[in-house]
């Protein structure tokens, strides 16, 4: 069987975890609170245990349970129950009694990760960013509003490679400015053409990337940004309470994306700079990246599922902002209604004008 920490209450007993109101560990059944500090040594303690060899007894792990060899198996220290689950979970809640555990060995060593911004909101106000999501969506079935249920919402730390980057670039543009002005019965119209160059050096900090493959890399870039000046050494005391995995995708396979959102935004960069011309297009541009530190993070996450008429869809909540986001239906319907009522008044104000100009 495979390692698992359980915080316990040194007053009741009782499990432990991580409160997001007051950013301490608090017992949800006497209401004592704990500093994070405190618990740090701890935490040190049953990391240099779980990197103790046992060379008396050695004993494979039960560990391959399907055929894929995809599943490990834990025993809750507080019921003794079996929880099953995928070998990169990293943080879970006992199904028989619902009491937090966290699997050491997915943070340890190299996998142990550098920063955790903790949560800072909880469970019932992603309920309530849900309702105020809803708001103002003119072709969103009404019968959604009343009729969707939540089927899971679930605080998950998910892991994050914070990228660091100089980028060193050099952007040719093609632009024009127009000048129109009249003289007797005539209109001149005189386009000039310009070659417009720019260069420049930027530094990026922690650009993120997923390192997860559970979540849509567009889902994760949606609830951005996060507020970095908030992240603090990790903790595992963070965890308790919450949902947590180890990455299953590297840093060298987040190169590309990463990549691209730096070249993209170095790109903009430069062309914000260009003012004062009708138009401007890029005709070549030269953009080389030098790559800093890579910072290994767990981010906070809130996802929603919810049903309606059997389509399951799925919301996502930054834990930390609470920028809310996610896909919903449309009442076809309404939006065909809509629409005829705009191409009816854009009708109706063409032959009005029509009208006017031949009367």
């Amino acid at each position: 069987m495979a390692g698992i920490l359980e915080y316990k209450c040194p007053c009741c007993g009782g499990a432990i975890e991580f409160n997001s109101a007051v950013q301490k560990m608090k017992c949800p059944y006497c209401d004592t609170e704990f500093e994070m500090d405190t618990l740090r040594e701890f935490d040190d303690a049953q990391i240099q245990e779980e990197h103790q060899p046992d060379w008396k007894e050695v004993e494979p792990e039960r560990e391959e349970l399907s055929d894929d060899g995809n599943l490990v198996t834990y025993v809750c220290e507080s019921c003794g129950g079996e929880i099953v689950a995928d070998r990169t979970m990293a943080s879970s809640r006992c199904p028989y009694c619902d009491n937090p555990v966290i699997a050491m060995k997915q943070l340890s060593g190299m996998m142990k990760p550098d920063l955790v911004i903790p949560f800072k909101l909880n469970k019932d106000q992603a309920k309530e960013n849900l309702k105020k999501h809803l708001l103002g969506k003119i072709l969103l079935p009404k019968a959604f509003r009343t009729e969707n249920k939540i089927e899971e919402v679930k605080g998950v730390y998910v892991p994050f490679w914070l990228f660091d980057c100089e980028a060193d670039a050099d952007i040719r543009c093609r632009a024009t400015r127009v000048s129109c002005w009249s003289s007797g019965d005539y209109e001149y119209t005189e386009t000039s053409h310009y070659l417009v160059s720019r260069s420049g050096e930027l530094a990026f900090d922690m650009v993120p990337a997923d390192g997860s493959s559970k979540m849509a890399d567009d889902l994760m870039e949606s609830i951005e940004p996060y507020r970095y000046e908030d992240a603090v050494d990790f903790q595992t005391a963070y965890l308790a309470g919450y949902l947590a995995d180890k990455y299953d995708v590297s840093s060298e396979e987040c190169y590309e994306r990463v990549n691209k959102r730096i070249e993209e935004s170095t790109e903009r960069a430069l062309m914000n700079t260009i003012q004062g011309y009708a138009t401007c297009v890029p005709e070549s541009k030269d953009i080389r990246l030098k790559q800093g530190d890579i910072r290994y993070a767990l981010l906070p996450v809130w996802v929603l599922h919810t049903k309606y008429k059997g389509q399951l869809y799925t919301f996502a909540m930054n834990g930390q902002t609470g920028k809310f986001v996610g896909d919903l239906p449309m009442d076809k319907g309404k939006a065909t209604r809509i629409m005829g009522g705009v191409f009816v008044a854009v009708t109706a104000v063409t032959m009005a004008l029509v009208t006017l100009l031949l009367g």
